[in-house]
């Protein structure tokens, strides 16, 4: 898909508004001329710029250029099905990961894409099942970001 130029500056003109108004309410430190908004608004505000000349540079070009051109893969159902499979894993993680665990629902989500992609059916579920756990672990005891453990909490380490 191609969005002009314009639309891609308003959007992104859009969140770097919305990061500055969200900073601006972040506590002073006392004693420190810098504090923990100012990074994050100093990106903001380099983030507008970059969006202000898109948008410029949009409404310069062309007249005759689409707001909007859908591409090529969306004729094809391969692709088509695999961007909807995509979304609807994201959809799934969102609604049950909670009640289900990060295990089972990344399990399932990565077993449903590799069936979509036609890997061997033998191969689906081992991988599936270890890359999740890798990922777990990665993320649960080196990151130490809380995931989910759902139905498996009583065998969480």
């Amino acid at each position: 898909m191609k969005f002009n130029d314009t639309i891609m500056g308003a959007a992104l003109l859009a969140l770097a508004l919305s990061i500055l108004q969200t900073v601006m309410q972040y506590p002073v430190i006392p004693g420190q001329n810098i504090g923990p908004g100012a990074f994050p608004g100093m990106l903001a505000g380099l983030l507008a710029l970059c969006a202000v000349l898109l948008i410029i540079k949009g409404l310069k070009a062309k007249q005759h250029e689409a707001w909007f051109e859908v591409g090529g893969w969306v004729k094809s159902w391969f692709h088509l099905r695999n961007f909807l499979i995509t979304v609807a894993g994201l959809l799934f993680y969102i609604y049950f990961s909670d009640r289900l665990g990060f295990l089972i629902c990344a399990s399932l989500i990565v077993g449903v894409m590799m069936w979509a992609l036609k890997v061997r059916t033998k191969l689906i579920v081992p991988i599936a099942v270890i890359s999740s756990l890798v990922i777990h672990i990665i993320f649960y005891k080196g990151l130490r970001v809380p995931l989910p453990w759902g139905i498996l909490s009583p065998i969480q380490w």
